[in-house]
């Protein structure tokens, strides 16, 4: 339960203001929502189950201690890169198939080396399982973009943004100190 838990907190906390979670808004903003949110839980739970299988794999080849301090340091990482956060360059328009299609294409593509889905392979890492952390991680994802969609189209952008990436940078930080503390 504590690899679900913390997958999903882990990976709501990193989404938030990610690319991708811009890029959900985006979409949300031209197509229904909830199309918007089946393509994206389709092209998450696909990309989150190979990245949780690899951190799994991960695990049986390298040496533990590794492998601690490599997550570690990622968290550390995933921090930093949440402070300066991300930018759309196009990629909401980059596809032309039918709605469903164009949103899962682009979330799946945009998802690659993303700060979550290198989450993911920690955390698969870190407790040497996948079936919890691909749940968690895979919920983390809706839930995070749910939560931007709604805000971004129903209440507009006065979010405080700077908080919430604050708040989110310091978690992972200080959970990546702790880590390589108990190391």
């Amino acid at each position: 339960m504590t690899s679900f838990l913390s997958s999903l907190i882990f990976v709501v906390l990193a989404e938030m203001g990610d690319k991708t979670q811009l890029l959900a808004m985006a979409f949300a903003c031209r197509y229904r929502w909830q199309t918007v949110m089946w393509a994206v839980f389709w092209a998450t739970a696909l990309n989150h189950l190979l990245a949780a299988a690899a951190g799994n794999y991960l695990a049986t080849v390298v040496p533990m201690e590794y492998i601690k301090a490599a997550a570690s340091a990622s968290f550390i990482i995933f921090g930093l890169w949440t402070l300066r956060g991300d930018t759309l360059h196009g990629e909401d328009r980059r596809f032309q198939f039918s709605p469903f299609r164009t949103v899962a294409v682009a979330f799946f593509i945009a998802e690659m080396g993303d700060k979550t889905q290198l989450a993911t392979i920690s955390l698969a890492v870190q407790y040497n399982t996948v079936l919890t952390v691909w749940m968690g991680t895979t919920l983390g994802m809706l839930v995070s973009n749910a939560v931007g969609i709604t805000f971004g189209v129903v209440m507009g952008k006065n979010l405080p943004e700077k908080l919430i990436k604050w708040t989110a940078a310091l978690i992972f930080i200080a959970y990546g100190i702790y880590g390589l503390y108990r190391i």
